[in-house]
């Protein structure tokens, strides 16, 4: 049952850590709800393609206002706790925190598209290997880089920085970060879904997920569960070419030095990423 929450009560939650939401996602939202009869349904499909709006959604629904026993990931279930009413406030909200420049929309779309593309590849490489919560890996892929256009709107210099983080120059993509700015993505994105009461877990391989050698190195069966959730974010990562569309690179380093102990950590093999690439690209989704 949704509990409606007052303008006062949106306003003090909004405050904090802001992800600006997809320009074009905020006007099919808009749309929908100007109709007679707006369906929660499509509602919720829209956010969840949203990494800020979808942040935004979890963080009320997992405020110590609706007091829930379990912390909920699915923005499905979100939304239909939240109820339509408390939906609009919300993206209300956010709609007049401001508009962006069109040099910032342009920045922030390889940030969007990768979002999406890696987050639905994480569902169905957990379904493939019979994670028993899909949503919770679609969930992981859509935030783990929240901290991207946070860092963007900070340093001026984070994209063209991005190219040499992949450049292989490094042991680890976030090393240069940490050089240039004394944090890294990771971080941020790791504090950012601690502000919107993600899962632990969740959290956890947010922060870790750039440490990928470290973690596979450790045979020690601890954190089985966050280690499968990282195996599946790299494989979509792959996948998606996240080398290429955020560091303008030919080759996944990253990858290259990981990926035996990955496949083996999740019993996948060369040629079931192959297939799985396959499939992607038969629905649509960018593979590399």
């Amino acid at each position: 049952m949704s509990h409606d929450l007052s303008d006062a009560q949106v306003k003090k939650i909004l405050q904090g850590i802001y992800v600006p939401p997809q320009p074009q996602i905020l006007v099919d939202l808009q749309m929908e709800q100007a109709m007679p009869q707006p369906e929660i349904a499509r509602i919720a499909k829209l956010i969840s393609k949203d990494v800020g709006l979808s942040g935004t959604m979890l963080k009320f629904v997992n405020s110590p206002f609706y007091g829930l026993a379990n912390k909920i990931t699915s923005i499905e279930q979100a939304v239909a706790l939240l109820g339509i009413n408390t939906v609009v406030n919300i993206l209300n909200g956010i709609a007049i925190k401001g508009e962006l420049s069109d040099q910032t929309i342009v920045e922030l779309t390889k940030f969007w598209d990768t979002a999406n593309d890696i987050a639905m590849v994480c569902a169905a490489v957990a379904k493939k290997i019979g994670y028993p919560t899909p949503t919770e890996s679609y969930t992981l892929g859509l935030f783990h880089n929240t901290g991207i256009p946070l860092m963007m709107m900070k340093f001026s210099n984070y994209l063209k920085l991005m190219e040499k983080a992949y450049s292989g120059s490094y042991d680890r993509v976030i090393d240069i970060e940490n050089e240039q700015f004394n944090t890294n993505h990771c971080v941020v994105g790791y504090y950012t879904a601690k502000s919107w009461n993600l899962p632990n877990n969740i959290c956890q391989v947010i922060a870790e997920h750039h440490n990928t050698e470290q973690v596979f190195s450790s045979k020690d069966g601890r954190n089985q569960q966050q280690k499968t959730l990282l195996a599946i974010l790299k494989v979509a990562e792959h996948i998606c070419g996240n080398y290429r569309v955020l560091g303008l690179q030919e080759k996944d380093n990253e990858w290259d030095n990981s990926q035996v102990d990955i496949l083996e950590y999740l019993g996948l093999s060369l040629y079931d990423i192959d297939d799985l690439k396959d499939m992607f690209a038969n629905m649509g989704i960018t593979v590399y």
